[in-house]
């Protein structure tokens, strides 16, 4: 699918199945209780302690002097007394209705010492002394301290240095046999991997059948492949069709800050494997660890802990017997920049590609996520697998969820073609914002530039259909956007071919020009894509006659292979550079060339076009075929032959509005 879009300022994998952990049984719910337990009589002791040492005695009873209470009783104002060893309780004798309360405590006093103090009219009164569970807590109080203090600095604080003291322990996640539930079955789109790897599957489960003939398992299998084409799901369906132990770990986390310790994770990730066997190693991201050594700008002489931990890999992987029944397996997307003495034989035997599936395994990739989502009875997944070239499993994975959200938003009870379409252009054009309100000669501007892009796909041979046209803004900057859908699943692309995309992307900027006699920031994104497949056709794909058949930038990320990398030593001179960069022009210039062209001859049903853009804001499938039948094809159909190849052949002129 080819998407155009007008930016406004000069301008993925199904989620992973991890098997939940099972939780903890037996002792060490018995341990959780009995701390829990202790917290609470903690708690209640420290509450009980405060109303004791805080709360004044009890709230019905007034607490008097010893003093006060000897005055009432010469005055014969207390009644009804409770003489106790240390305490005399008991009721005033002329109660006051208004007071709080009628009864009253207080502490004796030695009567000796009373006598002197009374005969010097000073106010005193006794010190009770301590009960039985003041005492308690008294005592308990400094040892719940010592405990809780315990409990949240020391304990954590040991905790922690004894992960320093383990750092060399390998951090994988381990599955037993029955906890990794991925199958094959729950992998589509990737037959040929799968059919390599059951030959793995074999070894491990019947290693007697598979050497009777004196073959051995692989030591090493390398997954290769764009990302979220399904490489650590198709790795988790072999050890899950196998049975055998699963140990999952990314390369970066061999990788620590002090030199030696991801060696060290190494040496014991094998060792915990080999002690399992038969069982299977998965590091994912292999390019986090594996680079090549000796290429980075700084470090690259041995002493570098990811050499180290690379060198001790290569080590392992030497060492181990493959008869033990351990097999590692790994996965990256860069093969190119993995150390060559991994991909020898003896350590990564075997790679086994996984690319983005065809029409047919996108089929059975939807097929299994359809499964998923109440769908409608007609719904026919090989039409979204038409719809969708060049999407991955994860794209697919991303799609059926967007198309189900598409249908629930809409209050459907069943997911529909309409909604997958929807949710096509949602994923590769981005989200609507109907909120950004643009001018009116702002929209005229971004009608016009997307249907230049329409009308000259319309116009030249052997261009993909066009579906969709909107000036409604979607994702970050696109303004607009024009959907072409292919019709097949396209593997080669031929000279010819990629000078129409060169046109079609440059259409827009023509409708500027040819409309408004002036060009707007708009077609950033086209001008950028044009030119990158115009240099691959001078320096990567031999495609003009002064620079000859010769590739200049063969690792240049292209609109091919975004995922290769962008920089590479210049292999090639200045005056070679500048012969580049002119042939690059040349066929820019030929292409807005041809755009105008096409567009000056059909000026008029463009307008008419752009007004019904204007007023509805999308144009669907059938307005499309309606303005097909409207336009005029290219003057001649040797036009794109006449460009020569790599000439500049553009008279420089003001094309007239």
């Amino acid at each position: 699918m080819q998407t155009s879009r007008t930016p406004s300022d000069g301008g993925s994998p199904p989620p992973k199945r991890t098997p939940t952990p099972e939780k903890p049984q037996g002792p060490y719910f018995g341990r959780r209780l009995a701390i829990d337990i202790a917290y609470f009589l903690l708690a209640g002791l420290a509450v009980i302690s405060m109303q004791r040492f805080f709360g004044g005695g009890e709230s019905h009873e007034k607490v008097v002097p010893y003093s006060e209470y000897r005055q009432l009783v010469a005055k014969g104002a207390v009644t009804n007394l409770v003489v106790g060893p240390t305490r005399i309780t008991g009721e005033f004798a002329k109660t006051n209705p208004k007071a709080a309360t009628q009864h009253f405590t207080t502490i004796r006093v030695d009567p000796q010492v009373a006598q002197e103090l009374s005969a010097k009219n000073l106010k005193f009164s006794g010190q009770p002394e301590p009960g039985p569970l003041q005492t308690l807590i008294s005592w308990l109080m400094p040892m719940a301290g010592f405990v809780l203090l315990w409990l949240f600095v020391m304990r954590p604080m040991m905790t922690r240095g004894a992960g320093m003291m383990g750092v060399g322990k390998s951090h994988a996640k381990v599955y037993a046999e029955t906890a990794v539930k991925v199958t094959f079955a729950d992998v589509a789109g990737v037959d040929e991997a799968k059919q390599e790897l059951t030959e793995i599957v074999g070894f491990l489960k019947d290693p007697q059948t598979y050497g009777r003939l004196g073959a051995r398992i692989p030591k090493g299998i390398l997954l290769v492949g764009p990302p979220g084409t399904g490489k650590t799901l198709l790795a988790r369906a072999v050890a899950g069709e196998a049975g055998v132990k699963f140990f999952s770990i990314t390369g970066s986390e061999f990788v620590e800050m002090f030199v030696g310790v991801g060696a060290a994770r190494v040496r014991d990730l094998f060792e915990q494997a080999r002690a399992q066997a038969p069982s299977i190693i998965f590091i994912d991201e292999l390019d986090a660890l594996g680079r090549a050594r000796g290429i980075d700008a700084i470090g690259g002489g041995g002493h570098d802990e990811k050499e180290q931990t690379l060198n001790q890999l290569l080590a392992e992987m030497d060492g181990f017997d493959p008869t033990g029944g351990t097999v590692v397996l790994a996965a990256t997307n860069r093969p190119e920049i993995l150390d060559p003495a991994l991909l020898r034989a003896g350590r990564f035997d075997r790679q086994v590609l996984v690319d983005r599936p065809d029409k047919k395994g996108r089929s059975d990739i939807l097929a299994v996520h359809l499964k998923k989502i109440r769908t409608a009875a007609d719904l026919d997944r090989d039409t979204i697998a038409a719809l969708t070239p060049g999407f991955t499993g994860a794209d697919l994975a991303t799609l059926v969820n967007e198309g189900a959200l598409v249908a629930t938003r809409r209050g459907g009870e069943t997911t529909t073609l309409e909604d997958f379409n929807q949710a096509i252009e949602r994923v590769v054009a981005g989200l609507e914002k109907k909120s950004r309100i643009l001018s009116p000669h702002e929209r005229e501007i971004v009608a016009h530039h997307e249907l230049g892009h329409a009308f000259v796909a319309m116009a030249l041979p052997g261009m993909d259909p066009v579906h969709k046209v909107s000036i409604i803004p979607r994702g970050v900057g696109a303004l607009g956007y024009t959907i072409q859908r292919p019709t097949e699943d396209r593997f080669l692309i031929s000279r010819s071919e990629l000078l129409s995309r060169m046109s079609v992307l440059l259409g827009g900027r023509a409708a500027e020009r040819l409309f408004f006699e002036d060009v707007s920031t708009g077609a950033s994104d086209d001008l950028a894509r044009a030119t990158d497949i115009a240099r691959d056709m001078v320096a990567r794909f031999g495609m003009t006659a002064e620079l000859g058949q010769v590739a200049y930038e063969p690792e240049q990320t292209t609109f091919l292979n975004p995922q290769t990398p962008t920089w590479r030593p210049r292999n090639y001179g200045d005056g070679t550079a500048e012969a580049i960069d002119h042939a690059v022009k040349a066929l820019v210039d030929q292409a807005f060339d041809r755009s105008m062209k096409v567009l000056a001859a059909n000026r008029k049903p463009l307008e008419i076009a752009a007004q019904q853009l204007l007023a509805r804001e999308t144009l669907g499938k059938d307005d499309i075929e309606a303005i097909r039948k409207t336009v005029t094809p290219e003057p001649s159909a040797a036009a794109l032959k006449a460009i020569p190849g790599g000439r500049a052949g553009r008279q420089r002129e003001d094309h007239p509005a």
